[in-house]
Order: structure tokens, then C-alpha cells, then sequence
């Protein structure tokens, strides 16, 4: 089971999550090579990690907008351990780098940017440059560029050679600001020894295990909350009718007269079927709503 794991010890903050079987999840639903998946994987795990730090029901979307040829990689993540994400081009597939996933290359040069939804009005973005495009080296910089946050931030996604993931996970390890410089020495000798994320979790240590791992040698590691983690998307039916209606009259006009609709969520691949009668129908509610705002702004005049 895919989960997230919280932990604190010596004046030092961890948060660990399995991901593989959410990360299988979004590569079937948008039929991704392994180069996608790689990305993708990374990107939602990062976002689960991130996300962990907010408040119940607050939610964040990390995006990597590079020039490579994945194009736009996103990921959506709450803070009660749901995730959603999508890569533009999921199909690409490029040449190994050194024996491993050109994620960098896929990426490309561009902006990294975090979108925090928080309850208040406007939600808080913050961007980078992207440093690499290997997804965590990324994430690192920005935590410590835009937040002033120094962290360590590993993530992975192992591949077999069926194309299908066998394993995923991810950690954020962060020094706080009572922690000794003899306990931050400590913790970076072990992180310099330590094997990948991705192997861990294929020789099937979960989200406590990671965490012993990496804090090998700490003394009273407090393992704080322990979240399930999941695929899932807010995309409804009801939810696509509502963007459908914002749509101009001659588009809605020319479904209407097409007789059908097919609308496909970018984020799960979900897809919603319209006949000619929830079309008119939807034609209608827009073009009402369209009287009512044109009669509002002439009587405010």
C-alpha cells in the first residue's frame, strides 16, 4: 500500500512516502513510455512530499514547464494524500544517459513553478529556474531558493524491462532550525552512503523503513502520523458540464448541431459523454447566464 509517513528526531524533519502503485496508476492512465513515467512519477511523489507540510484540505500543483520534448510535466497533491498528474507528450522516449532515464533531457530548460492553495483568496506561486530536470535536484533548489528552506530531496522510480514500474518513493529530509551542526553532519554522512530511494522500496522497505535508513545511527525518531496515499482526481461529469458552459455560443451552438461531445480530463484521461440533449441543454444555461452578467454590468452603469 502507497504511503507517507511523518518523522522528527534530534532536531531533524522527515517525510518518506511509497508511490509505486500510484505512479503505475497515472503511466496506465495516460499510456506512458518509461521516460514519462519516470517523470511523472517523480513529480507526483514531490508533490505528495511537498503537500504534506500543509493544513487539512489545502492542496498544491507543482509544474515543470521546460523546452524538452515531455513538455509540461504537472502534478496536483493534497494534503490527505491524493495525487493527480500528467506529462504533454507521454509517449517520448530517448536514449539512456550513463545506463539511466534521460529525465533531465525529456525536461528540458525552463521554469519550475509551486502553486500553493491555502483557503485564502489568492493561492501563493513561487518559481525557479529548473536546474537540471531531474526532478528532485530541482525541487531542492527551489525549497531553498524560494522558501529559504535547506532540504535533502531523493526520489525514484525503477522501471523494469516490461516497461511497468516496479517501484516508486521519495523522501524531504530537512534540518530545523534547533538541530546541531554535529546532528547536520551526521545526517549528511548518511545521505552520502545512502542507496537509492527506488531500491529501497524494491527490496520492500516502507515509508518507517526509508526513514531508519536515512537516519541510521539517530537516537528516538518520533514517527508522527502515517498517511494512505492514492490516484485520484476531482474531475466529475458535473464539473466538465460547469466548464462546458463557460464556453462561447457559437462553440456550444456547433456541439449542439454535431449532436455530441466527448471531453477528456488532461489530469486522469476520464472521459465524459455529452448527446445532443445535455448540449442543448447546457447551450441554454450558458446563454442565459450570458443575459443576466450583460443586464448586471447595464444597470450598474
Amino acid at each position: 500500500m502507497d504511503q507517507l509517513v511523518k518523522a522528527t528526531s534530534e532536531g531533524i524533519r522527515i517525510y518518506a512516502a511509497v508511490t509505486t502503485d500510484l505512479v503505475k496508476e497515472g503511466a496506465r492512465r495516460h499510456k506512458c513510455g518509461a521516460l514519462a513515467t519516470a517523470a511523472l512519477g517523480r513529480t507526483m511523489t514531490a508533490a505528495l512530499l511537498m503537500a504534506a507540510n500543509l493544513k487539512e484540505k489545502e492542496c498544491i500543483t507543482l509544474k515543470f514547464n521546460g523546452d524538452g520534448p515531455l513538455g509540461n510535466v504537472t502534478a496536483d497533491a493534497s494534503s490527505d494524500g491524493y495525487v493527480r498528474g500528467y506529462v504533454k507528450h507521454p509517449e517520448i522516449e530517448l536514449p539512456l544517459n550513463n545506463g539511466k532515464l534521460a529525465v533531465g533531457q525529456g525536461i528540458g530548460q525552463g521554469l519550475l513553478s509551486v502553486t500553493r492553495f491555502t483557503g485564502v483568496k489568492e493561492p501563493f506561486t513561487g518559481s525557479c529556474e529548473i536546474y537540471t530536470g531531474e526532478i528532485a535536484e530541482d525541487i531542492t533548489q527551489y525549497l531553498f531558493q524560494s522558501e529559504q528552506t535547506p532540504s535533502s530531496v531523493a526520489l525514484g522510480v525503477l522501471i523494469g524491462k516490461d516497461g511497468i514500474t516496479q517501484s516508486a518513493g521519495g523522501f524531504i529530509v530537512q534540518p530545523l532550525p534547533d538541530a546541531s551542526e554535529e546532528v547536520i553532519e551526521k545526517l549528511e554522512n548518511n545521505l552520502k552512503d545512502l542507496q537509492p530511494v527506488s531500491a529501497m522500496v524494491n527490496e520492500g522497505l516502507d515509508g518507517k523503513g526509508i526513514i531508519k535508513n536515512v537516519l541510521k545511527g539517530f537516537e528516538d525518531i518520533h514517527f508522527l502520523t502515517t498517511t494512505d496515499l492514492s490516484f485520484k482526481c476531482q474531475c466529475s461529469k458535473i464539473r466538465t458540464e460547469d466548464i462546458l458552459v463557460t464556453l462561447g455560443h457559437d462553440d456550444l451552438q456547433a456541439m449542439v448541431n454535431e449532436g455530441h461531445a466527448e471531453v477528456v480530463c488532461q489530469f486522469c484521461g476520464e472521459k465524459y459523454q455529452f448527446n445532443k440533449e445535455d448540449l442543448t441543454v447546457i447551450l441554454h444555461v450558458s446563454d442565459e447566464l450570458r443575459r443576466r452578467k450583460a443586464k448586471a454590468e447595464k444597470e450598474k452603469k
